[in-house]
């Protein structure tokens, strides 16, 4: 049978913010592509959204409109219902359960909706034999989740690593090229629509903490675990950190790991120091990265944009295409109901760490620093001082491979010294 000739899929687009309008331009576009690539059309026949009256710069007016997104999951005239309106309660969380019940499939871009419901989702969807996909949900244009739960599913998978959070990774590089302060640089970023209404989802980590919990499930056969991801965000950075970790050869991101140890499961999303000649480290502006190590595979790095209409609109597609063509996957890459339910490593993985200290001027300063160093068993591989200013003088010390544990007795050991002035900053030097 012929494309042409082919029963159309018909898609209910879910949210006609910057996605779902990149959505409706990708098939206005190029419907003879996309039905010449999944061998049937590919047409929108319904879209919903509050405000009908909004100028969303894309032709609407061929399509049925539905205020309510339940109603829209629900039509006849829908075999995909596309959710791109966010948030993990409320209208998201309805309208996917609704479609799925209705024996519909769903692709979103919602990564909060699948950090905090993505098991119970999947349970349903795969007791209903329909499939939920998101590859947009994670890293925005970037295929990571394809590259997960097809191209790599040969490999144990080690490790996954990267930045996912565009806002922050621009706010890290901004301060570093222009010499600023992180609050000037925060304020741009809002001025340029770069941070969301609520920014410490942001610079919290918490955005990147749902994508990282994602392809952790997907990478390590656990069930979604965003409770025990570690967050910490980036507010504590200076710009003194950037130039400092700079004149030691490392940058500075917001950087997601996840591994499994004998521990138990690593998650973290938190400031580390990464070599300034690694992929990572050269990665500049809103760009995302991720790097994926296998057992078979060895290293490999996906590297794009990590948001916008564009890219975003195309992951959708991307998902679409394949529902078209007929490919049903479990929706973390083997089926739901056999996730092992994660234990969380209690203790990370051993590292190097970058300590940035303030000391008062004053003979046996750094001697009582180290004393205090080593009773914690933090042991110093470099250590460079900068000038004095006034009474005091900036100290950046480099350990070798310790415990972050180690690290946090060793700063709470500190200030009984008397020569150490406000709060240290410690961060994590990842291996890349």
């Amino acid at each position: 049978m012929t494309a042409a000739a082919a029963q159309p899929l018909r898609l209910g687009i879910a949210g006609l913010g910057t996605v779902g309008i990149g959505v409706v331009k990708i098939v206005q576009r190029h419907a003879d592509l996309l039905a010449a690539r999944s061998g049937r059309p590919v047409v929108i026949t319904a879209v919903s959204a509050r405000d009908r009256t909004k100028n969303r710069d894309a032709d609407l007016s061929g399509y049925a409109w539905e205020t309510d997104p339940v109603a829209l999951a629900l039509r006849d005239d829908v075999d995909v219902l596309v959710e791109v309106m966010g948030g993990h309660e409320g209208p998201a969380k309805d309208a996917t359960e609704a479609a799925l019940k209705a024996g519909k499939d769903v692709v979103t871009a919602n990564k909060a909706l699948l950090a905090h419901h993505g098991q119970a989702l999947a349970e349903l969807a795969e007791g209903l034999g329909r499939v939920i996909r998101y590859e947009a949900a994670v890293a925005g244009g970037i295929p990571v989740i394809k590259a997960l739960t097809e191209g790599l599913a040969g490999n144990q998978i080690r490790r996954v690593m990267g930045v996912m959070n565009g806002t922050c990774n621009y706010i890290l590089t901004r301060m570093e090229t222009a010499g600023l302060p992180y609050e000037t640089v925060f304020e741009e970023a809002r001025q340029l629509g770069y941070l969301e209404a609520d920014p410490n989802l942001d610079v919290g980590g918490i955005d990147a903490g749902h994508k990282l919990s994602i392809l952790a499930s997907i990478a390590f056969g656990t069930k979604v675990s965003f409770a025990n991801v570690v967050l910490e965000g980036i507010g504590c950075i200076s710009i003194d950190d950037i130039r400092r970790a700079g004149d030691m050869g490392y940058k500075i991101k917001l950087l997601g790991v996840a591994q499994m140890t004998g521990r138990g499961l690593e998650q973290r999303m938190m400031p580390c120091l990464v070599p300034a000649a690694s992929p990572l480290g050269q990665l500049q502006g809103g760009t995302n990265m991720v790097v994926i190590e296998g057992d078979s595979v060895g290293q490999i790095v996906l590297r794009g944009a990590g948001a916008g209409e564009g890219p975003t609109a195309s992951a959708v597609m991307g998902d679409v295409l394949d529902i078209a063509r007929g490919l049903r996957l479990p929706t973390f890459g083997q089926p739901a109901a056999g996730l092992a339910d994660p234990i969380p490593a209690a203790v990370s993985a051993p590292a190097p760490y970058y300590l940035r200290l303030e000391l008062m001027d004053k003979p046996g300063a750094l001697a009582k620093v180290a004393a205090v160093l080593g009773e914690a068993g933090v042991s110093i591989s470099r250590m460079r001082q900068y000038g004095h200013e006034d009474t005091s003088a900036p100290v950046l010390i480099v350990t070798h491979k310790t415990t972050r544990d180690a690290i946090d007795v060793a700063i709470a050991a500190l200030p009984a010294t008397g020569v150490v002035l406000g709060a240290p900053v410690a961060l994590r030097i990842e291996e890349v």
